[in-house]
């Protein structure tokens, strides 16, 4: 059995990577110019496979260019983010175990890191540090990366996923703080800091009040075009040695709003469906099979909000478009009008919803097809 062209669930590269080509080459230009870069959208739009497409890149074209990727996702605390910062920045500024050991040693003097070695130690080396003196700890670690790049002569591009979960640890705004007043003095290291929670995420970045606000450049990640997205579906079934017209392909990309991570699982779904050509029953299947995947995470959203909350994603997925006036607010037990809003804020919070021209979205539109199916 051929392969499926279509990736989803993990980072995406190659083949399966598709368009970005503006925001490719923006963020390449940034990080090799020292331009710190903030990359903001959705959940599963292909941030991190944009990113590492771009790290590949410019790691194997510039020897004198150190990138560090890091992913917040299962950080819990401040002091973990910031041994795991230490030990990837010094693991990255050379191949040699000897390096790392003289840069943890000389260059981290104050703190006398513990350095663990496992039993592969190229791969298992870490760094953990006595936190007697946090202040004096965390700016030296958060100086690492610009002496590091001075000793060695080199340039590092630091980048950092999920950054809005810092936000959850304790005394994070005296962290963002020291933070921004360390990175932002570093002429050697640049930062690429993205993050899936839009609305947190935006407030870090572009809240006049935050001291992060200002610190690079800032790309709000697009959809890729329906038209794309036809040309990569047509492509793709076509390398495999199947079709799929132009109108069934636009059905798919249109089905799922143009969402990246829900195009490729629907154009999947549909692919395994299909024995030559692809047919409407072949992607009304697929759609079935992608809620019914993805059911218990939606299931998970829903029991995670109050019944206000609820009822106020009902009134939205029946298109209501006066989500004060006392019969919208009647018809679906809303409460108050200062309920409504106090709602609405916490589901764009939570990024259920966006407020585009007229009127609320979903964010998610499978969530919004599933939704739907189930409570409108």
């Amino acid at each position: 059995m051929k392969k499926s062209p279509f990736v989803y669930g993990v980072t995406v590269s190659d083949a399966a990577f598709t368009n970005r080509e503006n925001e490719i080459k923006r963020l390449k230009s940034n990080l090799l110019n020292n331009i710190n870069t903030m990359i903001i959208s959705p959940r599963r739009w292909g941030k991190t496979s944009l990113v590492e497409k771009v790290s590949k890149q410019i790691a194997n074209k510039n020897s004198k260019i150190k990138v560090v990727n890091l992913d917040l996702f299962a950080t819990s605390s401040q002091r973990e983010f910031l041994e795991v910062f230490a030990s990837e920045i010094v693991k990255a500024s050379s191949n040699k175990l000897d390096d790392w050991i003289d840069s943890a040693k000389n260059l981290l003097k104050s703190i006398t890191p513990s350095i663990s070695l496992g039993v592969e130690p190229m791969t298992d080396f870490s760094l953990q540090f006595n936190w007697n003196q946090p202040a004096k700890n965390i700016k030296e670690i958060l100086d690492l990366p610009q002496k590091l790049a001075e000793e060695r002569n080199i340039q590092f591009v630091i980048c950092i996923d999920e950054f809005q979960n810092l936000a959850s640890f304790d005394n994070f705004e005296q962290f963002e703080k020291k933070m921004r007043s360390a990175w932002q003095r570093q002429t050697n290291v640049t930062y690429c800091l993205y993050g899936s929670m839009r609305h947190m995420m935006l407030d870090i970045f572009d809240n006049s009040s935050r001291p992060f606000y200002r610190f690079g450049d800032i790309i709000l990640l697009p959809k890729i075009s329906t038209k794309k997205w036809i040309d990569f579906i047509v492509k793709g079934f076509a390398n495999t040695k199947k079709e799929i017209t132009p109108e069934l392909a636009k059905s798919i990309a249109e089905a799922m709003d143009n969402h990246p991570w829900y195009v490729q699982q629907l154009s999947h779904y549909t692919w395994l469906n299909t024995n030559r050509k692809a047919t409407n029953r072949n992607l009304e299947e697929a759609i079935d099979e992608l809620l019914t995947t993805n059911s218990p995470y939606y299931l998970l959203e829903t029991s995670s909000i109050s019944r206000t909350q609820l009822n106020l994603l009902k009134a939205i997925a029946n298109n209501e478009e006066q989500l004060t006036s006392k019969s919208t607010m009647d018809e679906y037990d809303l409460g108050s009008p200062n309920n409504v809003t106090k709602n609405r804020n916490v589901l764009m919070e939570k990024d259920l919803i966006h407020q585009s021209e007229n009127d609320y979205i979903f964010l998610d539109p499978a969530f919004g097809l599933w939704f739907r199916r189930e409570f409108a």
